[in-house]
């Protein structure tokens, strides 16, 4: 849902740059429920920008408490009307059949989530190429930010070689960009 959400909040609607929803989804990752984060984060810049008649904060602040409206409606709803029924679905095989290959599309989804975050870090610029339905971000390779590539590298290492929790590694990660951002 996030890899949807940032799709469209930028290369479809425009209303965030890359960096920008970059910074959305990393701030919302810290957090339990990501989604919501991403979806008030999207609304509220999206309505600021655009804000039509309203006031920007206006318009900001009414868009984001439609935005969390309408994502906790749906959930809450299914959990409160389907709770009494989840333990005769388990016995189900086709539903678990469906649930399997919708478990193979989740770790899909994650997976481009991922290449979004490097694409759009790793790199200063990327162009997009459009077949039909598919969208395809390709980095423009003289555009690497070696910076970014070494506190990538590093952060691989703290985890798989030294394995270093992920709140150490992010907070090392976290201050050694701090003091480049630093450096003139």
């Amino acid at each position: 849902m996030l890899a949807y959400v940032a799709q469209q909040a930028v290369a479809t609607y425009g209303w965030l740059a890359p960096g920008e929803m970059v910074k959305g989804l990393a701030l919302a990752e810290t957090t339990p429920g990501p989604l919501i984060m991403v979806v008030q984060f999207v609304a509220f810049l999206g309505a600021f920008r655009d804000p039509g008649s309203l006031d920007p904060w206006t318009a900001a602040i009414l868009a984001s408490l439609l935005a969390t409206w309408v994502t906790f409606v749906p959930s809450f709803l299914f959990i409160f009307l389907g709770a009494p029924y989840v333990e005769r679905l388990r016995g189900n095989r086709s539903l678990s059949a469906a649930l399997t290959g919708i478990t193979a599309a989740v770790v899909g989804v994650i997976a481009n989530l991922g290449v979004y975050f490097a694409i759009h870090t790793l790199f200063a610029e990327s162009s997009s190429l459009n077949w039909g339905p598919v969208h395809l971000d390709i980095p423009v390779l003289a555009s690497l930010q070696p910076w970014a590539l070494l506190l990538t590298i590093a952060a691989m290492v703290m985890i798989f070689k030294l394995r270093w929790s992920v709140l150490r590694t992010l907070g090392v990660c976290a201050a050694a960009s701090l003091l480049l951002t630093l450096l003139p």
